[in-house]
Formats: structure tokens, C-alpha cells, sequence
């Protein structure tokens, strides 16, 4: 036994914490926070890294992936995918149910975390998924089993099992918040779009797309769930908002007291339709990417404060799949290791009154405490506090680079940011204490399950994503 202090010292850092900066050390022991000391404190640890001065963040929390196991491993398999995530300083990932077995029980998300059990180099958790006519099986679901309900309004390819009766919907409104257990919604109404696709046929290459599944789907959907929300005052959360329209109606709920919040995904920051024109196949996505205008106004929702999180939705597909035809290639990219330095390169861009502070400030609110007040990891996850997990992330913030095919970790291969230039990138990436990502070079598999929080909540603190305060 050591007779040191600490286990690990992270000396000579910047460390994001809270609203502000500090110059310090992060002393930890027994994989956690065991306290923040000033550069002059002497502190005794078994290893010491030395930041050099660069910033330390809470460990990442990607809150939307689909790591494709079981089932589609031909794709992505979660050793590569958290490989990828570990690079990109992501510690924490919570994985989508459409996998095969589709994950919609409690048995199967337990069966789910045994299989990956020693296989992943990031923590994890679950969303859990509904089956049309099945709904029922949720009655079993406790809070803490898993971080949400997820339900596809409309589905595609891989993600077969949509929820579109409106006396189910009804149904799983009711019970989730009867249990206090939140929705996360891919919120695209099925009918409208089928109308559009039997109106104008499917499309036959990335300029027609936009058009056939249209932004007036996921409005509709948006204004159909909350009619839901205003009835049971279910916790939702809506997916990969990708049209201005979607956010302005969603800021304006939760100003009227709805318990909801929304994430975007990088892509919808990054790409617009004729910046993701060239990309063909690799730039299908569900939702389809959309206009200058509504990429700006996602951007004003990160300036607003109003936006939760955002998720890298990882939906890798192989290089063989996205070379088919385009009605026959599935929607989806990777992105779980671009995350953060797009988001970063995004925050310059087009948030140039940013400080750097602030930008940083930014991805620890957007990609670390948002997402664990949301989903029940703060009080393990999410910030640098004295007793959390020891999940931290070492960066380069203004390390200018090109991203290519050679960075590339997940085992799809391929990325629709090869050849952008981004600015920042991870240097050290630390889960609970134990260094899994180091300039290049990975430790052992030590990702385990998280563990949700068990207690409902009284009400929705402003701290689950909302600048409104306390929504009843």
C-alpha cells in the first residue's frame, strides 16, 4: 500500500470548474476527486502528470450513440467505437436500443451490459426501446435501469420499430411519468413524411433529399409530443434538433414551464445542404441536414444557454453500405471521436465573441454537465468536484490539425470530416482515475456501468439544460 496522498496528481493545470477557471492540481485517489489544490500545495502521488499549463475539462459524456452491439458488429463493434470515443475525450457514452436483439426490456439491457463487460475503454449506459403493441413490457422499468425511454417516430433501416398510434403514445406519456423516467424522442412524424414520399417519390441523390423528408415532419412531431407533455408533464428530451423551426418552439415550451430540453448533434453545427452535397451517401442522415439558416440558429440556442447537450448520434455504417445507391444506403455517420474538436472549431466560427474561457466553459456545459443533469449522472459524472468520478480530459485547445482517413478509429473506417480543418484536440483522457488515452497511445479496458441516479425528482432543475429555472 502507498503511503502517498494520492494516487494520480494533475499538476500545473487549468481546470474547468463550475463557471469559472482555476490554476491548480486535481489530487485522486480510489478513482475519484479527492481534492483541488493550489500550484504552490504539496501533493505526494504515485504518478503525476504534468498539463503544462493547458486546460483540464470533466471527462466527456456522449449522451446519443448507437456503438452496434449486438448484432451489426459488421459495422462498428463497441472495442473500436469506445477506442474511437477514448481518443476523441470522451469517458462516458449512453448507447441507443436499436441494436439486434432490439433492446426493449430490462433483461436485454442487462444482457446487453454483460456483453460488453471488458470490452470498452469508456463507462457506459443505456437508453431502452419500445416495440410497437409491447409497450406493456415497460411496467417492469424502474427508474435508474435505464437513462431514458427511447421512441422512434419514424424509423429507417436500422432503426425498424416506430411508435406512431396515438393511444400507445398516450400509454407511454402516461407511464413514463408516472415512473419519472424521461423520453428521449427522434422526433419525426412518420405520416408526414410518408405523405412527402408518396407524393414526390423517394429521392435519388443528397439535392432531392431535403426535400422528401422536409422539416415539416419534425415540427409536427415536436408539437405532436408536446400536447403529450401538456397532458402528463412527462421529462422529454428531443433528439438531433436540426431545423430552426424545431428550436424556436422548443425554447418557447420550456419558457412556458414544459419539462423539456434538446440536444443537436455536431453534424447539424457543422454541415449545411450544399456543404454536405459533395459528401453524397456519407452525409444521408436521419434527419436530413438542412439550410445556412438553421445551423445559424442551433448556434444561437449554444449563446442562449438554451440548448442541453450535444450528441455525436455515432451511427456508423460500413464503406460498403454507404456506396450503395442512394435510396438503398442507410442513414448515418460516424462521429463520436470528431465530437469535440468540431464543436470547438464550430465555437470560433461562429460564436467568434467568445473568449477562449468561455469556449471551454461551453463544451463542459454542452458535453459534460448537460447531459449528466439530464440524464442522472450528476452525482457521480459531469464536473470537477471533490467526491465525482475522476473522469477527466487533458487538452490542446488550440492545436490547429486536418482530420483524415489515417485518424480514424472506428472500425467503420471512414469520416465525413476527413480533410476538415478543426482546431483542438484531446491529449489525455482519464476514466475514473485510470488514463485510457495518451497522445496516441491506449490503456486497458476499464469501462464499467454507470449507475443512474434512483430518486425522481420533485421538479426540473434549471440544472437539466433549461435557463428558465425551476419547471414544474
Amino acid at each position: 500500500m502507498s503511503g502517498a496522498a494520492f494516487d494520480l496528481v494533475i499538476d500545473n493545470a487549468r481546470i474547468v470548474y463550475r463557471d469559472r477557471i482555476l490554476k491548480g492540481k486535481i489530487g485522486i485517489r480510489d478513482g475519484k476527486i479527492a481534492k483541488l489544490l493550489r500550484q504552490d500545495e504539496e501533493a505526494a502521488a504515485d504518478r503525476t502528470i504534468d498539463a503544462e499549463g493547458r486546460y483540464v475539462l470533466p471527462g466527456l459524456i456522449d449522451s446519443h450513440v448507437h456503438f452496434r452491439t449486438p448484432g451489426y458488429e459488421h459495422k462498428e463493434n463497441w472495442h473500436s467505437a469506445s477506442k474511437a470515443a477514448a481518443a476523441g475525450g470522451v469517458t462516458t457514452v449512453l448507447d441507443m436500443p436499436n441494436t439486434n436483439p432490439y433492446t426493449d426490456t430490462v433483461d436485454k439491457l442487462r444482457q446487453k451490459s454483460a456483453l460488453v463487460q471488458g470490452q470498452s475503454y469508456v463507462d457506459y449506459g443505456f437508453h431502452i426501446g419500445v416495440v410497437p403493441g409491447k409497450a406493456e413490457a415497460l411496467q417492469t422499468l424502474e427508474r435508474g435501469e435505464a437513462a431514458s425511454i427511447k421512441l422512434f417516430l419514424t424509423g429507417h433501416r436500422t432503426a425498424k420499430h416506430i411508435i406512431d398510434d396515438e393511444a400507445e403514445l398516450d400509454y407511454i406519456f402516461r407511464l413514463a411519468a408516472d415512473k419519472g423516467i424521461p423520453l428521449t424522442l427522434h422526433a419525426e412524424d412518420d405520416f408526414v413524411l410518408r405523405l412527402f414520399r408518396q407524393s414526390r417519390g423517394e429521392p435519388s441523390d443528397l439535392t432531392e433529399y431535403e426535400s422528401v423528408y422536409p422539416r415539416i415532419g419534425a415540427i409536427t412531431a415536436v408539437a405532436r409530443s408536446l400536447r403529450f407533455v401538456r397532458k402528463y408533464g412527462t421529462s422529454v428530451h428531443i433528439l438531433h434538433v436540426s431545423s430552426a423551426e424545431e428550436a424556436e418552439l422548443l425554447d418557447a415550451a420550456a419558457e412556458a414551464g414544459y419539462p423539456v430540453t434538446y440536444e443537436t448533434t455536431a453534424h447539424q453545427l457543422w454541415f449545411d445542404h450544399a456543404s454536405a452535397r459533395e459528401l453524397g451517401t456519407r452525409a444521408k442522415l436521419s434527419p436530413a441536414i438542412r439550410e445556412p439558416r438553421d445551423r445559424d440558429r442551433l448556434w444561437q440556442s449554444i449563446a442562449r444557454g438554451t440548448l442541453a447537450s450535444v450528441g455525436s448520434d455515432h451511427a456508423p455504417h460500413s464503406k460498403a453500405e454507404k456506396s450503395f445507391d442512394f435510396h438503398d444506403a442507410p442513414p448515418g455517420l460516424p462521429g463520436v471521436q470528431e465530437l469535440l474538436p468540431v464543436l470547438l472549431t464550430g465555437l470560433k466560427r461562429y460564436l467568434p465573441s467568445l473568449s477562449r474561457e468561455e469556449r471551454l466553459l461551453a463544451v463542459a456545459q454542452l458535453l459534460a454537465a448537460g447531459p449528466a443533469a439530464r440524464f442522472g449522472l450528476d452525482h457521480q459524472k459531469g464536473s470537477i468536484e471533490v467526491g465525482l468520478d475522476a473522469d477527466l480530459l487533458l487538452i490542446d485547445d488550440e492545436k490547429k490539425w486536418t482530420f483524415t482517413e489515417g485518424h480514424v478509429l472506428s472500425g467503420s473506417g471512414w469520416s465525413a470530416y476527413e480533410g476538415a480543418e478543426l482546431e483542438g484536440e484531446a491529449v489525455v483522457t482519464i476514466v475514473r482515475g485510470q488514463v485510457v488515452y495518451d497522445r496516441g497511445q491506449f490503456g486497458e479496458e476499464v469501462g464499467q456501468p454507470v449507475s443512474l441516479r434512483r430518486e425522481t425528482a420533485n421538479a426540473f432543475a434549471q440544472t437539466a439544460g433549461s435557463p428558465y429555472g425551476m419547471l414544474v
